[in-house]
């Protein structure tokens, strides 16, 4: 019996660790979700000899994450079989890339079918075209920006600090209230999965090793966004919230937290910008920026005995 539990702070260490070693560029081999959105999709984290196994709970089922770390991995994916087994479920493997999906038919030839996952594809763009916005392509978000700073001359950006986690949850309550506004809901609601998940990324922050950046509009917090380093060549952007009514809101932190991430992390070459979820409107604006590679998502399932 595998020893599964919810993600704890203190475990960060060996588990960051392991991360490092795998150097997957799959937003899902990163602490700070494992951690934050454990709630929501019922996430349980366990070593394995060397390796970090995961049992997450989703819109596919139960299933395991492709494990991260190094060693024997078919010594653990049997493990993982028979923990599967225990539990009366198919051994269902998820996230797998390419790369790890010939990894585990070279171990077990024929025993798996694969499936993709469109839904899951992490968007993946170099970062100095994010922070630069340079060709053609990008000419549109270069004119949102310039309205952007026309109609808001007093725009400043600024480093999250623990000081400032507090008007940006009061920006992030605002965001939801005008949406529900608009959709003629005005009451407040239970802001789900991803305001939990986005509260324990704030209370936690500090120990998380979050980073974030925000811009005001004459002293407001009008735009904000987190993220953490993903692996040695690749950062992941968490949580991005603007007011969708100010022009180039969006466009503008996205493109001011692109460069404040290429001044202090500079090995970084990648933003991942993390899945779209089938969401047609988050696919479109994820997809409007012209990604440079796609982190492409497999799911694994075990062929039953004959």
């Amino acid at each position: 019996m595998i020893d599964f539990h919810p993600p704890r702070l203190e475990e960060k260490p060996w588990v960051d660790e392991l991360l490092r070693r795998a150097d997957y560029r799959g937003c899902d081999y990163n602490f700070t979700n494992l951690f934050v959105w454990s709630r929501a999709y019922h996430q349980e984290i366990a070593r394995v000899d060397d390796f970090l196994v995961t049992h997450v709970c989703g819109r596919m089922g139960c299933s395991f994450m492709f494990p991260a770390g190094g060693g024997d991995l078919a010594s653990v994916i049997r493990k993982l079989e028979e923990e599967a087994a225990r539990r009366g479920e198919p051994l269902r493997l998820v996230c797998l890339t390419p790369r790890q999906m010939a990894e585990l038919e070279e171990f077990f030839p024929g025993q798996f079918t694969f499936t993709a996952d469109r839904d899951g594809y992490d968007y993946l763009y170099e970062i100095d075209r994010l922070a630069d916005l340079g060709g053609k392509r990008l000419h549109a978000k270069r004119n949102h920006i310039n309205r952007f700073m026309e109609n808001n001359p007093s725009w400043t950006y600024e480093e999250i600090t623990p000081e400032s986690l507090g008007e940006c949850l009061a920006m992030d309550k605002e965001w939801y209230r005008r949406s529900l506004a608009r959709e003629g809901e005005a009451e407040e609601r239970d802001l789900g999965d991803e305001g939990v998940a986005l509260r324990q990324a704030m209370e936690h922050y500090q120990a998380l090793g979050l980073e974030g950046g925000l811009i005001r509009v004459y002293g407001e917090v009008v735009a904000f966004t987190m993220g953490d380093l993903l692996n040695s060549d690749t950062y992941d952007v968490h949580f991005e919230k603007a007011y969708g009514e100010l022009q180039g809101a969006y466009a503008m932190i996205n493109r001011e937290f692109a460069r404040w991430v290429r001044g202090r992390h500079p090995n970084v070459r990648y933003l991942n910008r993390e899945d779209d979820m089938g969401v047609e409107g988050l696919r479109k604006a994820k997809e409007s920026y012209y990604p440079d590679q796609m982190v492409e998502k497999h799911t694994a399932m075990w062929k039953r005995e004959t």
